[in-house]
């Protein structure tokens, strides 16, 4: 489903400052898999996952999203993909402060045109299968964590991609609400979802819902734990 050839980013290239934040990688991703990068604070993991997510350009290399070249896609072009492929939990949930918990859901899908009440029905769905309906109009600064990591997961859903990417998602979350995410994440498996998610924590890359854990050091792939088909 997705194809990494031979991926350098390298920032402020050319300047004084420049550095190599991945270098030479190659990875191939099969759809409806569970995969986690494993690495130490600036071993690569972010960097990557913007890369395939189309939120970065990498400075050399090429990215095939369902065999279609997305790294070297006008702007125009690699929003629409982004929008259509992929949803997007950050660590620290990058919800908007002052506005519901339904309108943060539903941002991400108004570029679409969509009608309101069809978008407010599929949001309110999302609410409901994630067990905080009764917080659609609370603003998302009163929530507890597990809440807003919710309503990030609903966010990320509401355009319905075929791939999630989570970066660091129980960076700040007990070890129960840790459980109750990857929970989610088993069910979003279960339903054909790829998950690619970056994490250093064993609850994650030890689930038995994960397929492949890459290990990631200085930018570069150590090595490939393959753990189910």
């Amino acid at each position: 489903m997705i194809n990494l050839q031979r991926i350098t980013k390298i920032y402020n290239a050319g300047k004084i400052n420049a550095f190599t934040a991945v270098q030479e990688i190659d990875l191939s991703i099969n759809a409806n898999s569970v995969t986690v990068l494993v690495g130490p604070s600036g071993s690569g993991k972010t960097t990557l996952l913007s890369i395939i997510g189309c939120m970065v350009r990498p400075t050399s290399g090429r990215v095939h999203v369902r065999e279609r070249q997305t790294s070297s896609l006008p702007e125009k072009f690699l929003a629409q993909v982004r929008r259509s492929t992929f949803g997007f939990v950050f660590q620290d949930h990058n919800l908007i402060r002052g506005i519901s918990v339904l309108e943060n859901i539903m941002l991400p899908a108004y570029p679409t045109g969509e009608a309101f009440k069809a978008l407010k029905g599929r949001a309110m769905a999302l609410l409901s299968r994630l067990k905080i309906e009764g917080k659609a109009d609370r603003q998302v600064e009163v929530l507890s964590g597990g809440e807003r990591q919710r309503v990030a997961i609903a966010r990320a859903l509401i355009n319905d991609p075929s791939v999630l990417i989570a970066d660091e998602p129980t960076a700040h979350l007990d070890t129960v609400l840790s459980r109750e995410f990857l929970e989610i994440a088993a069910a979003l498996s279960a339903e054909g979802k790829t998950l690619l998610i970056a994490s250093h924590d064993p609850l994650v890359f030890n689930a038995d819902i994960v397929s492949r854990v890459v290990r990631m050091r200085d930018g570069r792939i150590g090595g490939i734990e393959e753990k189910r088909n």
